[in-house]
């Protein structure tokens, strides 16, 4: 069960964030004809889909939906893609994921884009902390929290509800 007073956004808050996010990703994009959705897989892809969502409701702009696997345990292995890299070389491309905490699978998963040329990257996170060892940032984020290296913030996406609390 889930402390009332550990959450840090509930299901309507999480929902106006990953809208916001939606917009300034648009915004930023709004001279493309095409984006790639990058999400890590599972919270990143999950957030990921519910973007590119929003993205085809309020833009003209095509949305690919990628998933991106990384081994979080062992970031070092090889990084690969649902989709080919020559369907998103040279187009703009956002890496999503749930949570930024050190940065590991951020910095890792950029790594894997560096690879082939892209005419935009960024990134987007929907809770961002400040506990980076790698220098990665969130191009697009929900929140910012300042919180102890013991704590960990958990995003949690089912069918009907997504919540973050603090763990």
């Amino acid at each position: 069960m889930i402390d009332v007073n550990n959450i840090i956004l509930n299901n309507v808050q999480i929902e106006q964030k990953i809208r916001r996010i939606a917009f300034q990703i648009y915004e930023s994009n709004s001279d493309e004809k095409e984006i790639i959705i990058a999400g890590i897989a599972d919270n990143g892809y999950f957030l990921a889909e519910k973007i590119s969502t929003i993205l085809s409701e309020i833009s003209p702009i095509k949305i690919t939906l990628c998933k991106v696997l990384i081994d979080k345990k062992n970031p070092i292995t090889p990084t690969t893609t649902s989709i080919n890299s020559d369907e998103y070389q040279n187009k703009a491309l956002v890496l999503v994921d749930d949570v930024l905490n050190s940065g590991t699978t951020l910095i890792y998963g950029v790594k894997h884009f560096l690879e082939v040329p892209l005419k935009r990257f960024k990134t987007a996170v929907l809770v961002n902390r400040n506990h980076k060892k790698y220098p990665v940032k969130a191009d697009f984020k929900g929140i910012s929290l300042s919180t102890s290296i013991k704590e960990h913030i958990v995003v949690e996406f089912t069918p009907n509800e997504t919540i973050a609390y603090l763990t």
